[in-house]
C-alpha cells in the first residue's frame, strides 16, 4: 500500500498502533492513536446485487448504512462480505483492511465527513499500522468519489 501511494507521490504517514486481537474497533485505535475518532475511518467491502463488489469507506464509530450504500453504487440492495471472502477477494483480512491496494479495484466511496477534515486515518494494509493521509489524496488514489453513507 505505502509503494503505491509513494509512486503516487502522495504525502502521507504511517503510524503504528497497539492492536488488541479482541478489540479491532476503530474507537481503540483512535484510543491508541490519541485521535478523535471521527478521524478514524473505517474500510467496509460489499457486495451489491448488480455491480457485484464495492468498497465503502465511513467514520469508525458510525454504522453503515446498507440502504444508502446500494443506492450510490447503484444497487437495489447490497450486504456486507462474509469474512471468511475478505482474504481471497481483497488480499486483506479484518482489522487491517486498506481501500488501496486491494487485489483488484472495487469502486470505493469515501462518506462524506471526511470532506471536513485535512486529514484522515485508514488502515495500512495490517493490524497495528494506520495510514494517515487527506482526504482529497484517498478519494484520488482510489479513483473514489465522496457519498452519505452511514445511518442518521
Amino acid at each position: 500500500m505505502a509503494r503505491l501511494l509513494d509512486k503516487a507521490q502522495v504525502e502521507y504517514e504511517l503510524i503504528p498502533y497497539e492492536v488488541d486481537e479482541s478489540d479491532l474497533s476503530a474507537i481503540h485505535v483512535a484510543t491508541q492513536l490519541g485521535e478523535d475518532v471521527e478521524l478514524v475511518f473505517k474500510t467496509i467491502v460489499l457486495h451489491g446485487d448488480k455491480s457485484g463488489f464495492f468498497v465503502c469507506v465511513v467514520p469508525g464509530e458510525h454504522e453503515i448504512d446498507l440502504k444508502k450504500a446500494a443506492k450510490v453504487s447503484g444497487n437495489k440492495k447490497c450486504e456486507l462480505l462474509p469474512l471468511k471472502e475478505l482474504l481471497p477477494t481483497t488480499g486483506y483480512i479484518r482489522g487491517g483492511c486498506s481501500p488501496i491496494g486491494m487485489k483488484k479495484h472495487f469502486p470505493t466511496y469515501l462518506h462524506e465527513s471526511a470532506a471536513e477534515h485535512a486529514q484522515i486515518y485508514i488502515s495500512a494494509g495490517m493490524r497495528g499500522l494506520q495510514v494517515k493521509l487527506s482526504p482529497a489524496d484517498l478519494l484520488k488514489e482510489c479513483n473514489g468519489q465522496s457519498a452519505d453513507l452511514i445511518t442518521d
